[in-house]
């Protein structure tokens, strides 16, 4: 089954709020109808309601589709409420927890309107887990068939302004309020249709606040506050999850106000109270094939713009090269973000993308030693993230070592 897919809703051309549309194009039913079919079959939403004994508020039933399927905000601006929502959310350098618009998501928003929940999981046809801090489970009441699972995948990636079908199957995107979503489509995924969606409870948060959270020790505190006025380049490590964006958000807001900051990133995610931002996000080619725009792309292009501090999202490989380049040539005061499992590998992740770029071994230890002058590394322990440890990349001959 093909499901029909809607590249720019008029709603979202003209610029303006109104009733949101459904992917297959069927109109929205009026605020309090249950739409074509839903006595036979009760949407997400209304299931979702049902088995967690919460109302579900208006502006979240006004945003479903006769199969729970919507059409969201796009990225880089806030939601999009139906008539008579409320728009009085906080911007993104202002929320906490409590108050991240969630509506977005429609049929997920009542399992991620608490705000102990960070990540959902949606697995086909075979179920929704969530991670409230610890631990993914199973959440109960959610049902939707795979065709449904699919409709809210194609939406929730139109809604970022992007494209999923056969010879796009697998997209990243950002939504308002920095709620990120992945969807992967079969065959190249073998469990159905798979959407995961992170939403960011920490963002906007200062580094005094990460600390008095537990995030980092006093000292640490202090030691990564005067690496960011020394302007030291700064890696910040850690598995999925463990709040590399956040930190490195709330150490970039500590940057003296006169400063540009020029943020790459392959999807927006870093939202930093600083008076002088400016960002620069990846994009996919288009059907055809052309128009991609990589972050090695990025990163010379930034480097056009002076910066006076460059960062980089999360390295993931060729942008590797230009990003050494660039912290190696008098850029000071930069930062990037690594996925690694702890310090000490952190040498072998830096070498393992520095090969994709065409560099080796000895290239990249003598570039990176050269270009990070502090490592901080997070983990995820008991449902709560923390610095794991700071050090420093060391030359020990031609091998790339952390030093604490």
């Amino acid at each position: 089954m093909i499901v029909p897919f809607v590249a720019t809703p008029s709603w979202l051309a003209e610029g303006r709020p109104a009733a949101v549309p459904r992917v297959d194009a069927v109109s929205r039913p009026a605020r309090g109808s249950a739409g074509p079919g839903a006595a036979a079959r009760p949407a997400p939403v209304e299931r979702a309601a049902a088995s967690e004994g919460a109302a579900v508020s208006e502006r979240a039933a006004g945003q479903r589709g006769p199969a729970g399927v919507f059409v969201a905000a796009p990225s880089g601006g806030a939601s999009v409420a139906p008539s008579g929502a409320s728009d009085g959310a906080a911007s993104g350098t202002e929320r906490d927890a409590a108050s991240v618009d969630v509506s977005a998501l429609g049929p997920l928003a009542p399992f991620a309107d608490d705000e102990r929940v960070t990540d959902l999981f949606v697995n086909g046809e075979s179920g929704l887990w969530v991670d409230r801090g610890d631990g993914v489970v199973p959440a109960a009441g959610w049902e939707a068939d795979e065709a449904e699972v699919r409709r809210l995948a194609v939406a929730l990636v139109a809604a970022g302004g992007r494209h999923i079908d056969e010879a796009t199957p697998a997209v990243d995107v950002r939504l308002g309020a920095g709620i990120r979503v992945h969807a992967v489509l079969p065959p190249v995924s073998r469990s159905g249709t798979l959407v995961s969606v992170r939403i960011p409870r920490q963002a906007g948060r200062t580094v005094a606040e990460l600390a008095a959270g537990g995030m980092l020790t006093s000292a640490e505190l202090g030691r990564l506050r005067a690496a960011v006025a020394a302007r030291e380049n700064l890696l910040i490590t850690g598995a999925a999850g463990t709040g590399k964006t956040t930190l490195l958000a709330a150490l970039l807001a500590e940057a003296p106000p006169r400063e540009r900051i020029v943020v790459v990133e392959d999807v927006g995610e870093l939202e930093i109270a600083h008076p002088h931002v400016i960002g620069l996000e990846a994009r996919q080619a288009n059907l055809e094939g052309a128009g991609r725009v990589g972050l090695d792309a990025l990163v010379r292009e930034a480097l056009r713009m002076r910066p006076d501090r460059l960062v980089v999202g999360e390295c993931r490989g060729p942008e590797l090269r230009e990003l050494f380049g660039a912290l190696n040539t008098g850029h000071d005061g930069g930062a990037g973000t690594l996925h690694a499992n702890s310090l000490d590998d952190v040498p072998a992740r830096l070498e393992a993308l520095g090969a994709s770029a065409g560099m080796g071994p000895t290239a990249v230890a003598r570039q990176a030693a050269s270009a990070f002058d502090l490592v901080v590394h997070l983990e995820r322990a008991g449902g709560r993230r923390r610095v794991q440890g700071i050090g420093r990349l060391e030359l020990r001959g031609e091998r790339l070592e952390v030093a604490a």
